[in-house]
């Protein structure tokens, strides 16, 4: 659905390049590290804890006091009759892919801002900081026709051609788009699960429109060998609709007026919303990647900081 947007040029409708550039310096308060503040939402109170860079096995070497006993090799201490530890080394980075969701679906926004704008936000608040903390960062940037494909690079000028993709696909959303759909969410999980091998980091920025049935076994394959996460972005009116509220919404070749004071059509509208994120939660639970929520009522950056458990979000 779209809502037609009065100013076309309020970086709360759209954003571009070097807005998304610029929120850089600001994201340094963030961290997606295995090593949370205790209030956030990754810390694994909430969910499964962050995994992190993966090991590299070093060598063998005899034990010495203060090894860890859990690093003992029991079979070559068996065969040698000398306690033996295996030594591994962290990897000096990881891979980390964004999968930023900027379908026809994702403009609307009935209080701040439009959602596609929360995750263009959102996505590139997150690759400053995993470039900012050592890591290669890249990304799916999908509209409903275009894929944009950038491969983790731990290098400045990859990070800018990965937000000028994001900045490039919000800027040609807008009420009068008329899509045919040839890029569809499964796709870009699917996609995701061809480009990452094990112990990446994953995170997809999405209202996630369209999943179905496929969709649980992509997630759970990308949740077994990496670290995923799924920062949901929804207006509020999945929870309820403002009385007495009248709009005009759209999937480019198809209005309809939206009326909140006819309570069958509020009804169906909230239960809908309810069952998609009901099923995203089950299918956290069951595989154990977090749900990170995010809302259009609000900066991204104020909710990442919150929901990430630092000072500076607002209330």
């Amino acid at each position: 659905m779209t809502l037609t947007a009065p100013y076309p040029n309020d970086p709360r409708v759209r954003v571009d390049a070097d807005h998304l550039l610029q929120l850089g310096p600001r994201s340094q308060a963030l961290s997606l590290l295995p090593r949370q503040p205790a209030r956030s939402i990754l810390n694994g109170r909430h969910a499964s804890r962050l995994r992190g860079r993966g090991l590299n096995f070093e060598e063998l070497r005899g034990y010495l006091p203060g090894d860890d006993i859990r690093t003992i090799d029991w079979k070559v201490t068996a065969r040698t009759g000398k306690p033996h530890v295996r030594v591994y080394t962290e990897e000096r980075d990881r891979p980390a892919l964004l999968l930023v969701d900027q379908r026809i679906s994702m403009f609307f926004g009935t209080e701040v801002y439009m959602k596609s704008v929360i995750a263009a936000e959102a996505a590139a608040i997150s690759a400053h900081r995993i470039l900012g903390q050592g890591d290669r960062v890249g990304g799916l940037v999908f509209s409903d026709t275009d894929v944009a494909e950038h491969r983790p690079q731990r290098r400045a000028a990859a990070l800018t051609r990965f937000l000028s993709s994001i900045g490039t696909a919000n800027s040609c959303l807008h009420a009068g788009l008329t899509p045919q759909p040839t890029v569809f969410l499964n796709d870009m999980l699917f996609e995701a699960t061809r480009i990452t091998q094990t112990s990446g980091l994953i995170c997809l920025f999405s209202d996630c429109d369209g999943l179905n049935e496929r969709s649980e076994n992509l997630l759970r394959q990308l949740a077994f060998s990496n670290d995923l996460i799924v920062f949901n972005i929804a207006d509020p009116t999945a929870k309820t609709l403002a009385p007495n509220l009248k709009m005009t919404v759209s999937d480019g070749s198809e209005q309809i007026e939206i009326d909140s004071s006819d309570p069958e059509l509020s009804d169906k509208i909230r239960k809908s919303m309810e069952d998609r994120l009901a099923q995203l939660h089950t299918w956290s639970r069951r595989y154990g990647f977090p749900v990170v929520p995010m809302t259009t009522s609000e900066p991204a950056l104020d909710q990442l900081l919150r929901l990430f458990g630092h000072r500076g979000g607002r209330r």
